[in-house]
């Protein structure tokens, strides 16, 4: 028996490569006698810069930039394909990784930093840049990216609004003739792991912003400010982003970038599939196992572990999905594309116990899987 185990990153726990080791570890002590094949993924959340550097042999790039609050942080981009194309994670420089819990401000927390990424890699020659946008702690619709790129967003006295979403409420107007035209040439792909639009009751503010520290009082003014940003760029370039499948991305950051510079927004783990050559990999397997912190109905909407199920599916190839967490009401629908569904956890526990245990949660169950596995092969 050949298994693939193709796990997405754990949030704020496992990176998807150790999250694949726990598994084949597991996997490895039971009584199942198989081979393996790695695959960790990413879906255009955290981890698509070293999914990407190892699966297509790139590099890691060293990069000092600002974090969400405007602090420096030493981080990283990656290029592949001879180094010619960078991979930039917002992630890496604007995300929640940054933060402690005390200091999440969506209403002043930036994407400039990202932009100096995007920045470095010009610098470099590149003219494509593919971006994961997932983890944000920013809801600032990419404006703070592009103010580091060169755009000038101005409030009614001409002056610059400052970075962070609180001055989108003042937003008036926007000024393009600064902006790198080294922009002008370059492809930018924009991996997505939502679905959702820029505006709206599914919008980048009310779902996603209490994710990132807003009350019920700054979404209202998160959801003003992205309003704002949305009427002003439509009165400037006639492009209305409000209904923008992936633009809320990223606190609205997709819709943005593909407005200003017509990047094309993607689903994330479709893409990243086919570039890695996931389906050659699948190719001689009897088995796939994939797994992420949660599974629940977002999963559906184009999350890591989906993604592989599908693949999988196509080619009769049966699934089995470990998570960290799972509703107590399981959506009946995660079934046409998961045989079986296991949570790794192994009682009422605190969150901060679960994710210190993920390692010790995966390997456990994994044993279990792969003696079930050998029953199942004895008895037939």
């Amino acid at each position: 028996m050949h298994l693939i185990i193709a796990p997405n990153t754990f949030k704020h726990s496992l990176s998807a490569f150790a999250v694949a080791e726990a598994i084949k570890t597991g996997l490895q002590q039971s009584k199942l006698a198989a081979t393996y094949t790695l695959f960790p993924i990413a879906d255009g959340g955290e981890g698509i810069t070293d999914i990407l550097v190892q699966q297509l042999n790139g590099r890691l790039v060293p990069a000092t930039v600002q974090d969400a609050l405007g602090r420096n942080i030493n981080t990283s981009f990656g290029l592949i394909k001879d180094d010619q194309v960078a991979v930039v994670e917002l992630a890496r420089a604007s995300g929640l990784r940054w933060l402690q819990k005390h200091e999440l401000n969506p209403l002043q927390a930036s994407t400039f930093g990202t932009g100096q990424l995007i920045k470095q890699a010009l610098d470099l020659g590149c003219r494509q840049i593919i971006m994961g946008l997932g983890n944000s702690a920013t809801v600032d619709g990419g404006v703070g990216l592009l103010q580091a790129l060169g755009v000038k967003f101005l409030d009614n006295q001409g002056q610059s609004i400052g970075l962070g979403a609180q001055g989108l409420l003042n937003l008036q107007s926007i000024d393009l003739t600064a902006l790198d035209e080294r922009l002008l040439t370059c492809n930018i792909t924009v991996a997505c792991d939502v679905e959702n639009p820029l505006l709206g009751p599914k919008g980048a503010a009310q779902v996603f912003g209490p994710q990132k520290g807003a009350n019920p009082e700054t979404v209202l003014l998160l959801e003003q400010g992205l309003n704002r940003l949305n009427q002003v760029l439509k009165a400037a370039l006639n492009k209305d982003m409000a209904d923008w499948v992936h633009g809320g991305a990223a606190g609205g950051t997709a819709a943005t970038l593909a407005a200003v510079l017509n990047a094309d927004l993607v689903p994330g783990v479709n893409y990243l599939l086919d570039l890695t050559g996931f389906n050659e990999a699948l190719a001689n397997a009897d088995l796939l196992i994939t797994a992420e912190g949660g599974l629940d109905e977002q999963t559906l909407a184009g999350k890591g572990p989906y993604g592989v199920a599908r693949h999988a599916q196509e080619k009769n190839i049966p699934v089995i999905a470990l998570a960290g967490q799972i509703p107590a009401n399981l959506n009946l629908a995660l079934f046409e594309y998961f045989n079986a569904v296991f949570p790794i956890g192994t009682g009422p526990v605190s969150l901060e116990d679960a994710l210190a245990h993920t390692t010790e949660n995966l390997t456990r169950t994994a044993w279990q899987i792969g003696n079930l596995l050998q029953l199942n092969l004895r008895t037939c």
